[in-house]
């Protein structure tokens, strides 16, 4: 059962180490009034707590080098920031998002990394100095898979040692899944998460084959 841990005021969530702000914490209403994030990056998604939960059973080197594809909010990056000390870059092509991340990132007392960028040109001086790759919610359309199968390729060129994303199901994450399983060794898990709320799906753990 997870420890129970007050918060100090309202509209703020307790899960897995960190607090997260919701949608009528009202530093989230006055950043809405000037940011407005147009590709999802609207909230922490559920796949964020599930990444999280996963991470805690199956975690990672402290102080490593990750990164956060897709971040949105941060949540996952705070995560990794706060638990594992991870030196974390998050990278989102929406630059409006970055503003939610540096408000969790304080309350959180971390720090994150912003690069804004997509799938298809990350440089390869930015993925040298990542052990691990993470992402939550990140492969929603058809025209992502390859893009990001691609990415993972690359990330291994460049010495990544592990890529772990979380999706609900959708069946182009599993499209992914089936491309990554033809070069690399992958584990493919079921997964929940408890905190704040119950969430379902799949996380799959990706290491390069040799």
């Amino acid at each position: 059962m997870p420890r129970l841990e007050p918060v100090p005021e309202a509209h703020i969530d307790f899960a897995y180490g960190i607090y997260f702000l919701d949608q009528r914490h009202r530093l989230i209403r006055a950043l809405k009034k000037r940011y407005k994030p147009s590709i999802h990056g609207h909230k922490t998604w559920g796949s964020s707590f599930l990444l999280m939960d996963y991470l805690t059973h199956y975690g990672l080197r402290r102080g490593a080098g990750l990164m956060e594809l897709g971040c949105g909010w941060g949540g996952v990056s705070v995560f990794c920031a706060h638990r594992f000390r991870s030196r974390v870059t998050g990278v989102d092509l929406d630059p409006a998002v970055f503003p939610y991340v540096d408000v969790l990132a304080e309350l959180n007392e971390v720090t994150v990394r912003h690069l804004q960028a997509d799938f298809t040109n990350l440089p390869r001086s930015e993925l040298v100095d990542q052990c691990y790759l993470v992402g939550s919610d990140i492969c929603f359309w058809d025209s992502l898979v390859k893009p990001l199968g691609q990415l993972v390729a690359r990330s291994f060129e460049a010495g990544v040692e592990r890529v772990v994303i979380a999706d609900p199901g959708r069946p182009t994450f599993y499209e992914f899944c089936d491309l990554m399983a033809e070069d690399h060794k992958v584990d493919l898990q079921a997964w929940y998460s408890i905190e704040p709320n119950r969430f379902e799906g799949e996380v799959i753990d990706i290491r390069p084959r040799s």
